[in-house]
């Protein structure tokens, strides 16, 4: 499945900001997606992942309660509403697709989209 990701831009601390994943190709439900993001000068990161249906959705700890992920397999299209915004949000940020709802590899990517979190 390919996948491009977008709605990344500059945003104040405390703003919001809801990105946005469009796929095609192969059958979009058959894919669970993941957001993940990069710091400048730091490793890949988890930030969220949601299950085909769209029914179960995880977060790592520092976007939990701020972040909110969603899909539409109708429109083909993941959202990562993003919420209550501070600097350390700032990244590029990527989605991805896999099989499996809960382990494996994730094997398609998208190529990502900044984001800015000014003070």
């Amino acid at each position: 499945v390919q996948l491009q990701a977008s709605g990344g831009g500059l945003v104040q601390a405390g703003g919001p900001l809801r990105l946005s994943c469009a796929a095609s190709g192969r059958a979009f439900s058959s894919f669970a997606v993941g957001w993940f993001r990069q710091a400048p000068g730091k490793e890949r990161e988890f930030v969220a992942r949601i299950s085909k249906t769209g029914v179960s959705s995880y977060y790592a700890d520092s976007v939990k309660g701020r972040f909110t992920m969603s899909r539409d397999n109708v429109k083909n299209t993941v959202y990562l509403q993003m919420n209550s915004l501070i600097p350390e949000d700032t990244a590029v940020y990527y989605c991805a697709a896999r099989r499996s709802d809960f382990s494996g590899e994730y094997t398609d990517w998208g190529q990502g989209t900044l984001v800015t979190v000014s003070s």
